[in-house]
């Protein structure tokens, strides 16, 4: 399996990583994409002595099967749909670019014309496999509460248009409380997970998202709760925030780790 790598952080360091050990049998990563030689993946490329290119074009040369998009809201929306038009199957971790309703009709239309495949894996958070279970009954109400220390909250321009003092926080302060469609856009590193669980449940307008910074925090904690037809589940989650960036779970990094051995492996699926 021929694997491109759009974006060159935490993500792409840990597949190429496991490819170094051994870990990834029957993987080849063909290039690291970035958007200038100072990209992070320049660097990257270079240390584990791979092809680095600039641009989704001199990506396609290298005649991929795979890509991991592991970069940006920006960068799904620019290159999403020309990747799925041209066959291949791409693994999405922004995904909240997909509540753009027609990014995301588009780029299922172009997976449907080219044959690849959108896979958009469940990053930081479970119980995906139970939501899409109940959805299929009827589900009346879905929420998530992300709550993560208050260092994983700065540097947004959001939070700080809000005047919240991170440093100076006693305890857990709201910083937004409504749709996932209104909030996700607001927090583009640190909320992808609602919009993942908008996509495989019951759409980012029913959707609902409180963000929270909480001093008395550790680990970044999501909780989801369903209730429908077929009955009620709370899940929670308490990830360790990834070591070189805290807006990200470690389990969000292993998500995309995951998606890509799935690929590899054909013919066995377990879970929904």
């Amino acid at each position: 399996m021929r694997l491109i790598l759009l974006g060159g952080g935490t993500i792409a360091r840990l597949v190429l990583e496991h490819l170094k050990r051994g870990a990834l049998p029957g993987v080849e990563v063909v290039a690291v994409v970035g958007r200038s030689d100072s990209s992070r993946g320049a660097q990257l490329a270079r240390e584990f002595d791979v092809p680095f290119v600039i641009g989704l074009e001199a990506a396609l040369e290298k005649s991929p099967d795979v890509v991991l998009e592991a970069a940006s809201h920006d960068a799904v929306r620019a290159h999403l749909v020309p990747m799925l038009e041209r066959g291949l199957s791409v693994i999405v971790l922004s995904a909240g670019a997909l509540g753009d309703d027609a990014l995301r009709e588009a780029a299922e239309a172009a997976a449907a014309r080219g044959g690849g495949l959108l896979y958009v894996p469940s990053g930081g958070i479970g119980g995906l496999d139970a939501l899409k279970g109940a959805c299929a009954a009827g589900v009346d109400a879905v929420s998530i509460r992300v709550a993560k220390p208050p260092a994983a909250w700065k540097g947004i321009a959001f939070v700080e248009a809000l005047g919240v003092d991170l440093d100076g926080l006693r305890g857990p302060a709201v910083l937004f409380s409504g749709p996932a469609r209104e909030g996700v856009p607001h927090f583009p590193q640190n909320v992808n997970i609602a919009a993942v669980l908008s996509l495989a449940g019951i759409g980012f307008d029913r959707t609902r998202l409180e963000v929270v910074a909480d001093p008395g925090l550790t680990f970044n904690t999501h909780t989801i709760s369903v209730d429908g037809r077929t009955g009620r589940f709370q899940l929670v989650l308490e990830n360790v925030p990834s070591p070189e960036n805290p807006k990200t779970a470690w389990l969000a990094c292993y998500s995309a780790l995951a998606a890509v051995q799935a690929l590899r492996v054909r013919g066995v699926r377990y879970g929904t």
